[in-house]
């Protein structure tokens, strides 16, 4: 692991993949102090998500804000300079090198800590090869890991299958972040690069980012509860 982590808790990052913020008001009151960290993507963003992101960070929680930014680097520079005052503790954007610069130069000297995204975890080879690319997922990680620490960002987001092949890469320094985590017997879904928390967090992860395993319980805080178990093991 990386980073030191003082709270056992914010290793787990629980996303709010849901269509309403009072959805969203519902699964963080009623995971209470099982969970003090909360991802918010695109679907929620743009349903009051950015409000909600206020809130939870004035009610102490922490905040990933899942935006996955990519535009020319002026425009994103001056997209996260705006997100920098919202008091968020993670922003992602694309791997790009053109636009990880722009983000850092954005980030100025605020305490937002920006995430590159290497490669997609819906994504395999073939998939890659689809969109053009002539590298298999691995080689693409490793290439953008390499250039999102020559651009100063702070951490990456991978596939738990690539932390290894990231921190190599990558040193000590800088935060790994992994979705597509699925608790043993849970369906995969669409993710198709996927491991345990167990066994993501021996990999080397930092954080997990956890959805549908936790908010679509017939019990999420048990769920939730059962996750931390296993990443407290590992950990």
């Amino acid at each position: 692991m990386a980073q030191k982590i003082n709270d056992l808790r914010d290793r787990m990052i629980v996303a709010l993949d849901v269509p309403t913020i009072w959805d969203a008001y519902r699964i963080v009151s009623t995971l209470g102090d099982e969970a003090s960290f909360y991802k918010i993507g695109y679907r929620l963003a743009f349903a009051g998500g950015l409000d909600l992101a206020r809130q939870l960070v004035g009610e102490g929680k922490k905040v990933f804000l899942d935006l996955k930014l990519h535009d020319i680097g002026n425009t994103v520079t001056e997209g996260v300079e705006s997100l920098t005052k919202l008091g968020v503790t993670f922003l992602t954007v694309h791997a790009y090198p053109q636009t990880m610069r722009g983000a850092v130069e954005g980030r100025g000297e605020a305490a937002l800590k920006l995430l590159a995204v290497t490669a997609l975890t819906s994504y395999d080879d073939g998939d890659l090869k689809d969109a053009g690319y002539g590298l298999a997922v691995r080689d693409l990680v490793r290439m953008r890991a390499q250039q999102a620490r020559i651009a100063g960002v702070d951490g990456i987001v991978c596939s738990a299958a690539e932390t290894e092949i990231v921190r190599g890469v990558i040193g000590p320094d800088m935060v790994i972040v992994t979705p597509g985590i699925r608790p043993a017997g849970s369906a995969a879904g669409d993710q198709k690069r996927t491991l345990t928390p167990g066994e993501a967090i021996a990999a080397g992860a930092d954080h997990l980012v956890i959805g549908r395993p936790v908010i679509r319980a017939a019990d999420p805080r048990a769920a939730a509860a059962a996750i931390m178990d296993e990443i407290a093991g590992a950990a």
